[in-house]
């Protein structure tokens, strides 16, 4: 049996929460938020689509369809709950399966589109799926498990990513980038980031950037590639790394040289970058 609730409450804060019997959920909704606000949102298993304009509030779609063939047997309950205060935007599912066990054929399709104002920010935590945003101009934080996540025209100056085997392409960014991940290739172009904490497991790291002067960077990767292409500026590069190879191309300097420790150096800025890899290939590239 499946069953989905749907309360509304009007407080100081505005409130929905759904549920049908059919183990479908349709959300159709507009509601408040700051220029500048921000979005949290929790959910498990959607593709989620996210994007910014001029608007002055949020319209937020929500469709879950699931079809079955054969028997199902047991409860699940799903919900979303949507609450805004405070200028944001809290955007919460709530599932629980309790023995459910389907002798058949069961498909979830399960839709979130988000438009928002620009200026926004975003705090997301969630498990599979696919993540696509763009146009968002605030701080963004991604929390996931195997969801491939593709930003776009996202101007903001603060980015964190925790990722476990899921994968994060970017066209741009700047300010400040920290990355967690496992089993994560990441992949960003065109940035003018002013610092970076990066630790990757079995991944590869591509990156783009401009060094900016007495910036800090900081990559520290296991198995995999990192690929680090310097579009602007310099400074001093700290490796330290046990099987793993360095290849340099551009005006680096050599300005030390072991077994498992490689100094450069690179002209025009006094970046300081320290990479500590295992068995990861490094290259670097001065443009």
């Amino acid at each position: 049996m499946k069953s989905i609730a749907f309360i509304f409450s009007l407080f100081l804060t505005l409130s929905v929460s759904g549920q049908t019997k059919t183990g479908d959920f349709h959300l159709d909704k507009e509601y408040a938020i700051g220029l500048t606000g921000t979005i949290n949102l929790k959910s498990s298993d959607a593709d989620v689509f996210i994007s910014g304009s001029g608007r002055k509030n949020a319209h937020v779609k929500i469709d879950r369809v699931v079809t079955t063939k054969g028997v199902t047997f047991g409860e699940a309950e799903f919900a979303v709950d949507i609450v805004a205060e405070n200028g944001n935007l809290d955007i919460r599912e709530r599932s629980n399966s309790r023995s459910v066990g389907v002798v058949g054929y069961l498909e979830e399709k399960y839709k979130i589109v988000i438009d928002v104002p620009e200026g926004t920010s975003l705090v997301v935590r969630g498990d599979d799926g696919d993540y696509r945003i763009w146009n968002i101009d605030g701080a963004i934080s991604l929390e996931l498990d195997d969801a491939d996540v593709e930003l776009t025209q996202c101007s903001g100056t603060k980015f964190e990513f925790r990722m476990d085997d899921g994968d994060i392409r970017m066209d741009e960014g700047k300010g400040s980038l920290q990355i967690t991940g496992d089993d994560s290739d990441v992949e960003i172009k065109n940035g003018n980031f002013t610092s970076l904490d990066a630790k990757i497991d079995d991944g590869d790291l591509i990156l783009e950037t401009s060094l900016a002067d007495n910036g800090v960077y900081s990559i520290d990767a296991q198995d995999g590639l990192i690929f680090l292409v310097i579009t602007k500026g310099g400074g001093k590069f700290d490796i330290r790394h046990d099987d793993g190879r360095v290849a340099t191309e551009g005006d680096f300097s050599t300005v030390e040289k072991s077994d498992d420790m490689t100094k450069l150096s690179l002209a025009n800025g006094n970046a300081t970058v320290n990479i500590r890899a295992d068995d990861a290939r490094i290259r670097l590239i001065k443009k």
